[in-house]
C-alpha cells in the first residue's frame, strides 16, 4: 500500500525519522515538515538513513525550509523542495497518510 509519510521533528531531539524509515516501503513518500526539515540538510549525521536504497520519495516543505534558514544547496540531492499546494496533491494521491512525531 502507498504511504505517504511526514516527520515533524529533528532527528536531533526525536527518533521520529528513524522509526519512520524502519518501517517506510519501497512505494511510499516521505515529507519533511517543520523541524524535520533538518533532516535534509546533507551535513547531518543520520544522513546515511536517508540515503539508504529504500526506493522511496523525498520530500521537504519550502516554506519550513524557508522558516529556518535553510536553502536548497545545502540539502542532499535526492530531496524534492515541495510548496503546499504539492504538499496538498502528494496527500491526495496517497492511499493513507502516517505522521511522525
Amino acid at each position: 500500500m502507498r504511504k505517504l509519510h511526514t516527520v515533524n521533528k529533528s532527528p536531533h531531539t526525536s527518533i521520529a525519522l528513524s522509526s519512520c524509515l524502519n518501517l517506510i516501503s519501497p512505494q511510499s513518500a516521505l515529507v519533511l515538515i517543520e523541524d524535520g526539515v533538518y533532516a535534509a540538510v546533507g551535513s547531518a549525521t543520520h544522513i546515511q538513513q536517508l540515503n539508504s536504497p529504500l526506493g522511496i520519495k523525498l520530500y521537504a516543505l519550502k516554506p519550513d525550509l524557508e522558516a529556518r534558514g535553510l536553502i536548497e544547496t545545502q540539502l542532499l540531492s535526492d530531496i524534492e523542495v515541495i510548496e503546499y499546494i504539492d504538499f496538498v496533491d502528494l496527500v491526495a494521491a496517497y492511499s493513507s497518510v502516517v505522521a511522525w512525531s
